[in-house]
């Protein structure tokens, strides 16, 4: 019995463990590698899916761009609710990595969200006959990718890493009511963005000949998404460690001159 006790009081400690940046680096470095990978065959495996699967009898081949515009509408909301979970993890937890993890998915997220923008207008042309029309899905998801902007520019307004950290926690929380009006906005407003047709409750509209190749993209720019951010993690490391080295030095200098 001794050593499954042991087993069970050591995962706790594994977790905790992973809050100390060196160890948190050291795991990054191993398993980026293999999701970077992953993430590469899934991405070419969807999209060759995706242009062998028929074309939609309304929508004809512009149907296709639905392969990327999908995943990247999808992992602009994730990675603002992932930035949500760090600031939690900031502002109640003060777990030492919440703040890194906020901080390096912002630009991530904007990138994200600003092709979800791209892509939409591209295959809205054809299907409205207009790049751009003030509904509430679109509308939304652009004062979504104003937040990130908003966010990324006050963290490097503020200088004190802490007043950042708080600053940017909260108002990353606040901004998080916008994603369930992006989500729902097609079922509480009439608008031309079509309704939600993979997560229904009465399950996916889609033709499973356009389905898989969608699911198999989504899961590969999720694997995209998570490989560069744990890459702008690591990267955000090396640069506090950077900055703390210099500000020791910074302070020995002084020491040394009084």
């Amino acid at each position: 019995m001794k050593p499954a006790m042991s087993d069970t009081s050591e995962r706790p400690r594994r977790w905790i463990d992973l809050a100390n940046p060196t160890r948190f680096v050291a795991l990054a470095d191993r398993i980026v590698p293999w999701m970077a990978a992953v993430s590469a065959l899934l991405l070419a495996a969807g999209l060759y899916l995706g242009f062998a699967a028929p074309e939609d009898f309304q929508q004809g081949t512009t149907v296709r761009i639905m392969y990327i515009h999908v995943p990247f509408a999808w992992l602009a909301m994730m990675c603002y609710s992932l930035m949500a979970l760090s600031a939690l993890g900031t502002l109640v937890w003060r777990h030492p990595l919440a703040d890194v993890a906020l901080k390096s998915a912002a630009p991530i997220g904007a990138v994200f969200t600003a092709l979800a923008l791209a892509t939409g207008s591209i295959w809205g042309k054809p299907m409205w006959g207009t790049w751009w029309v003030w509904d509430a899905r679109l509308t939304s998801v652009f004062v979504l990718f104003l937040m990130y902007l908003g966010i990324l520019a006050l963290t490097r307004a503020i200088d004190d890493p802490a007043k950042s950290a708080r600053a940017a926690a909260i108002i990353t929380l606040v901004g998080f009511i916008n994603i369930p009006i992006i989500k729902f906005s097609v079922d509480w407003w009439n608008t031309l963005h079509q309704p939600a047709s993979v997560f229904r409750m009465d399950g996916p509209t889609i033709d499973a000949s356009m389905l898989r190749p969608l699911m198999i993209t989504a899961v590969g720019f999720t694997l995209l998404f998570l490989t560069l951010h744990l890459m702008a993690m690591r990267t955000e490391i090396g640069r506090r460690r950077v900055m703390a080295m210099r500000q020791i030095e910074a302070r020995r200098a002084d020491r040394a001159q009084a």
